[in-house]
């Protein structure tokens, strides 16, 4: 099977075009059937691709003479869209030149680029951010919002939960996701009127979905593996990401730290490696990396800017399973079987008007 082109925003990142361009040869060393628009400098990428002769053959340049800064403001960056890597990036899959578009620059650029270039759906209001997490379960779960939308109504958690089912079967391949709200407490009469009335939208349509619906998480549930699927506003899910990485990163510091302190440590250390390289393994970020904004026409996958070469190859194998498995198709079908006027019609409990605009996404 033939993919369409992969248009990688080679300029974002924290390392720039020789990270970018080394996780998309990698990717296509794994898969040698990715193909790749590489969007940049065109002398930086034509330099990043003599160390990768396998990627070469497999890429064209599109040469993009401004760059996205990592604090730039969405509303200056809409601007400079047509001359920046990531908004042509983005315009290439506008255009039918890729079929999915990677970066690893701003975030709330990038929302702000993405929607105004592919609009959402029939029937979602506001794209959201998700991304995976690992658990003690056998699958990852599935998190958004993670700081796309940081105000959230009724109907907006509604479409998100529709939305991350349809992506949890993708990447887990459970045929029926279980999907909870993120909530302070799991009675049905904890949180904001929001979320209970969200609640109460899902548990009368989860009989035309297939997914499983049964109220609400707290967030040190999130990741054990008793969810595939939860679903929250931009600003609680980015803080609870945020959260869970700070934990994941002071529990290996902390290990390290331990293990370092004296001659019997040491030796413990080299006993006990097998199982703290296992669990480096499942902490590392870089092993479940490429956020997607879901809800659009078209694929976008947002790399943590952080992410080393295998980080943004897994973001581009994110892509290309997209691409394979017709996201943007399953949630359009599943969409329809509940009706998007009844799902629309959640959110005017809030008193929040449909065309309400997605405030600027977390970085």
């Amino acid at each position: 099977m033939s993919l369409p082109r992969i248009a990688v925003d080679a300029m974002g990142g924290d390392e720039g075009v020789r990270t970018m361009v080394e996780g998309a040869a990698l990717a296509r060393r794994r898969h040698d059937k990715f193909k790749f628009l590489l969007v940049g400098d065109e002398p930086a990428i034509k330099a990043a691709l003599e160390n990768h002769p396998n990627l070469r053959g497999a890429s064209e340049i599109l040469h993009a003479p401004d760059v996205v800064a990592g604090d730039e403001m969405p509303t200056k960056a809409l601007r400079r869209a047509k001359t920046t890597s990531m908004g042509i990036a983005i315009d290439a899959v506008k255009r039918g030149d890729a079929g999915a578009a990677v970066s690893a620059g701003n975030t709330g650029a990038l929302m702000a680029m993405s929607k105004l270039a592919l609009r959402t759906l029939p029937g979602i209001d506001r794209p959201a951010l998700a991304g995976l997490m690992p658990t003690l379960g056998e699958a990852d779960v599935v998190m958004l919002d993670l700081g796309a939308n940081t105000d959230c109504d009724t109907r907006n958690l509604v479409q998100f939960a529709i939305m991350g089912a349809a992506y949890s079967r993708i990447v887990t391949g459970l045929e029926s996701p279980r999907v909870r709200l993120l909530n302070i407490g799991s009675e049905d009469m904890k949180g904001t009127g929001t979320l209970r009335d969200a609640a109460t939208e899902l548990k009368a349509a989860a009989g035309a979905l297939a997914l499983s619906f049964d109220g609400f998480i707290e967030a040190d549930k999130i990741n054990r593996g008793e969810v595939d699927v939860v679903v929250t506003d931009g600003f609680s899910g980015n803080i609870a990401l945020k959260a869970i990485e700070g934990a994941a990163r002071f529990v290996t510091d902390l290990l390290r730290n331990a293990f370092s302190s004296s001659i019997r440590s040491k030796v413990g250390f080299l006993i006990s490696r097998p199982a703290t390289e296992l669990l480096r393994h499942h902490l590392d970020p870089n092993n479940h990396n490429g956020a997607v904004f879901l809800g659009l026409n078209g694929v976008v996958v947002k790399s943590h800017g952080s992410a080393t070469a295998a980080g943004v190859a897994n973001a581009v194998a994110v892509a290309a399973r997209l691409l394979e498995e017709n996201l943007t198709d399953r949630i359009h079908a599943d969409l329809s079987r509940v009706g998007a006027e009844t799902i629309r019609s959640s959110g005017r409990k809030s008193g929040q008007s449909p065309a309400a605009a997605p405030t600027d996404a977390a970085a």
